[in-house]
């Protein structure tokens, strides 16, 4: 669907606003962010998911043990506090977090402990209306998500086939005796659940109230381990132990000479059309539900898809297959004819994805940090070329920030050709606010900037580096970084390209 509102906005994920306790989450910090964006008149809040994340696998967001759920790490203890769930008494010895990183497992610890005292406080009181008509509404996911959650804990954090045949399997009996021997873990679960969607849905209030709109984001796959693939075995590609015998990917490409193993399993598209999609009209209702737009990652996975053997270490032997593109969106459309999203349709991609995201209207990206690789004056990143209907930024979670990018990455020839598109003469103070205002002046609808970017931070801010699995998702903002000089920039920049 095309998007129709001229506007910017900011790419910050939850994790990385501040907070005392370690971790940004749906606390003061997030509503005071939303204030600066007012004052700054952005008008759209981009995230990364909000899922629950493994430190097996880096705590990057696009792994998790469920698409409907979000991560615990995110509950205010503020709210918390202000609540009564925990007292003022319980949050002395505050661990000193250092503020610019994220200590996962400090932070596991610290949360976990304080929800833990939440709970029992909670349960004094087990006339809480609210919570039971949650539990109701979200009963098609939330029950089978915290008796998977409770397994895993019971079961030392093995995978799900792994567990006994009956549990495995799914058979009724089994699952009847779980949730009678695992009641107090099942429902703490929910209660977390119900807190985050709580407190969640007061900040997205607020910020629509405010004129801002959440772009989400949401991986087109989803991990192996979790409650997704072990409730619903019949869409993936898996064996007679319920393994994946084929598994996602991208060829070789800007990012990796080796390819992307990502190692999900992937979709039975015969079986989910026969389905007529419903675990992904599911899926996508509970989306729109949480967000204002989604942004699809990988979209061309929609169209064809990389399909790896389960045996094979790197993504590069694998081959791609079809996907029945145009009757699944249109069945989804059917269903949910309001479909804001944005298609990630960076890498490799091909006329057919073109074709498709022209055909249904879906906006794309263009990223400057991809405009200058080729000496080529129509190059479909840089600005002039841009249609109208995309969302244009100046990097994404995956690329090194401006600052790192332009010290660390670029060629002469790549520097030479960014100043004569410039038209300036170096050296230029400030060179990441000229790129910024390259976004900002385009034809684009809509132009979103990562929060580092607006700061001039260098590598060291970098949020994410793909092909790697340590060290990622740990960069957070910190309060006094946001200076009177930043908020009247961007606020002029916005105003004067007519996006405020």
């Amino acid at each position: 669907m095309e998007t129709t509102t001229r506007g910017s906005g900011i790419l910050l994920h939850i994790t990385s606003l501040p907070s005392a306790h370690g971790i940004g989450d749906f606390g003061p910090a997030a509503y005071r962010f939303a204030d600066f964006m007012v004052r700054t008149r952005q008008t759209f809040w981009q995230i990364l998911p909000m899922n629950p994340t493994d430190p097996m696998c880096g705590n990057s967001p696009y792994f998790s043990s469920s698409t409907f759920a979000m991560s615990p790490l995110f509950i205010s203890i503020d709210d918390l506090l202000d609540d009564g769930l925990i007292s003022a008494t319980e949050m002395e010895g505050l661990p000193e977090f250092i503020p610019e990183r994220i200590d996962y497992d400090g932070v596991v610890a610290y949360k976990g402990n304080l929800l833990e005292k939440a709970y029992r406080q909670f349960r004094k009181g087990l006339d809480d209306e609210a919570y039971e008509k949650f539990c109701i509404a979200h009963s098609g996911w939330l029950d089978d998500f915290a008796l998977f959650t409770a397994l895993k804990t019971a079961f030392n954090g093995d995978v799900w086939n792994k567990w006994p045949e009956a549990l495995r399997d799914r058979r009724p009996e089994a699952l009847k005796k779980a949730r009678e021997d695992l009641e107090e873990s099942v429902e703490k679960e929910k209660f977390f659940q119900y807190l985050l969607f709580k407190q969640w849905f007061s900040l997205k209030s607020y910020c629509n109230q405010k004129g801002i709109k959440i772009v989400g984001d949401l991986p087109i796959y989803v991990s192996y381990d979790s409650a997704d693939v072990w409730v619903n075995p019949h869409i993936f590609k898996l064996d007679r132990e319920r393994a994946p015998y084929a598994v996602s990917g991208v060829p070789p490409d800007y990012f990796s000479e080796t390819g992307q193993l990502w190692s999900n399993p992937v979709y039975r598209w015969d079986i989910l059309k026969e389905t007529g999609y419903e675990w992904w009209i599911r899926r996508m209702a509970h989306t729109f539900d949480c967000f204002d737009m989604v942004r699809i990652d990988h979209f061309r996975g929609l169209v064809k898809y990389w399909e790896v053997q389960a045996y094979e270490e790197t993504a590069m032997n694998g081959e791609w297959k079809e996907v029945p593109t145009h009757d699944f969106f249109d069945t989804m459309i059917k269903h949910l004819p309001h479909f804001p999203v944005i298609a990630e349709d960076l890498g490799y991609i091909t006329d057919d994805v073109r074709e498709v995201m022209a055909h249904f209207r879906f906006p794309g990206m263009k990223v400057l940090l991809f405009a200058f690789g080729d000496d080529d004056p129509m190059h479909p990143f840089l600005p002039h070329t841009y249609p109208k209907n995309c969302i244009a930024y100046t990097g994404t979670h995956d690329n090194n920030t401006l600052i790192g990018w332009f010290r660390n990455e670029i060629s002469p020839k790549e520097r030479e050709r960014i100043f004569r598109y410039l038209y300036r003469e170096e050296p230029v103070n400030e060179i990441h606010w000229e790129i910024i205002r390259l976004a900002m002046m385009s034809v684009a609808d809509i132009a979103i900037i990562p929060m580092q970017d607006i700061l001039g931070l260098g590598e060291d801010a970098r949020m994410n580096q793909p092909a790697t699995t340590s060290g990622n998702w740990r960069w957070r903002l910190l309060s006094e970084q946001i200076a009177p000089d930043i908020e009247r920039k961007l606020s002029g920049m916005t105003r004067t390209y007519g996006r405020a």
